[in-house]
């Protein structure tokens, strides 16, 4: 009889993980579409992308909804492991982050569809290079979750910095570019408002990282704390990932990472 309650919780658990994932791949879905969209503003395909942003926002706060249940449900068992309860706080902590990423999603796609209202546009030159570092920060950070790997995790915190760093050169070029053409102020704005929502991203990204270390080492490193060493130093082993999550793992049922930091 006490192996099939043990069986049970088992199945419990690794059942709200996999809502996670399902979660975690809908909302990289959806920004993906929008990272595409805006820097292809003039593209006849992305009238299409943008349309399937905006379906699935739903889809995504109905999933938020499902994981907060499920979590609550668990709660109300109690008798945890410490493995389990950090499972529970990040998962409570992480549906929250993802669906901020699907609404972000869905910022940049009403960026986009503004844009489109304004033939000529042109996306800033370093705009692309910004959205394929964010791409790959909400990659790694979605793909330690499925692995349950910290270290993967760790490789994530290190990125940050970039995006800002991309944010505010973007920032300088386009203030530059509307102090010497007035016509480009509307559209320069769009452009602006997408870098802080890109840049949103990547702290969502981040403190999705973060809650995954707590969950599988039961370290808290928010704001640099329990990291004895730099994110470079800890991710120097990992091969970097920066391929779409979905496409990398697939066929998920992966062990956990038990090492540590």
């Amino acid at each position: 009889m006490g192996s099939a309650a043990g069986l049970t919780e088992t199945v419990l658990y690794d059942t709200l993980v996999n809502y996670l994932i399902s979660m975690a791949r809908s909302v990289e879905g959806a920004m993906n579409r929008a990272l595409e969209s805006i820097v292809s503003v003039d593209d006849p395909k992305v009238s299409a992308l943008v349309g399937e942003v905006f379906l699935l926002e739903p889809r995504i706060n109905e999933m938020e909804i499902v994981i907060d249940e499920h979590a609550i449900r668990l709660l109300r068992r109690g008798a945890f492991s410490d493995d389990e309860m950090r499972l529970i706080v990040a998962a409570l902590k992480i549906t929250n982050d993802l669906e901020r990423i699907g609404d972000l999603a869905v910022n940049l796609a009403e960026r986009v569809t503004t844009l489109r209202e304004m033939p000529g546009s042109q996306p800033p030159e370093e705009l692309e290079a910004m959205t394929v570092a964010v791409r790959a920060m909400v990659s790694k950070s979605l793909g330690a979750l499925i692995f349950r790997n910290a270290t993967m995790a760790a490789q994530v915190l290190e990125s940050d910095d970039l995006v800002d760093q991309y944010r505010d050169r973007i920032f300088e070029q386009l203030l530059e570019q509307m102090t010497k053409q007035t016509a480009q102020v509307v559209p320069s704005m769009q452009f602006i408002l997408a870098t802080r929502h890109l840049e949103r991203i990547a702290d969502h990204a981040t403190n999705i990282a973060e809650d995954i270390i707590y969950w599988v080492r039961g370290l808290d490193v928010r704001h640099g704390r329990g990291l004895g060493t730099s994110a470079t130093q800890v991710s120097a082993s990992l091969a970097e990932v920066t391929e779409d999550s979905h496409g990398l793992y697939s066929d998920v049922t992966a062990r956990p990472d038990t090492q540590h930091v």
